[in-house]
């Protein structure tokens, strides 16, 4: 049983007791959320496909942590003109694992 998902503009494809890192969700560690947005539903039944969304399907993953990425470099360069910028940037994250996928 596998569902694909959508959240934070990404879509994911999960299976029960995945571990998968989305973008910053606005919830404590250690807390339950459920992704409604299920764009597609395989299980013993079949598979669905949702027109946008899979009509009562949903899938609860368990906060595990909220952190940050490995800062990554941009550096902004134009020729001839003496101009050069380093900028530094560290993409938040929610690590979470996919408890159950109902549907």
């Amino acid at each position: 049983m596998f569902a694909v998902i959508e959240t934070g503009g990404k879509q994911y494809k999960v299976i029960e007791q995945d571990i998968i890192f989305v973008e910053k969700l606005d919830v404590n560690e250690g807390d339950e959320i459920v992704f409604d947005s299920v764009k597609a539903l395989s299980n013993d039944n079949g598979f669905k496909v949702g027109t946008p969304v899979v009509e009562g399907a949903k899938v609860t993953a368990k906060v595990l942590k909220n952190g940050k990425n490995k800062k990554i470099y941009v550096l902004k360069y134009k020729p001839k003109k003496n101009e050069k910028k380093k900028i530094g940037h560290r993409q938040p994250f929610t690590k979470v694992q996919i408890v159950k996928i109902e549907g």
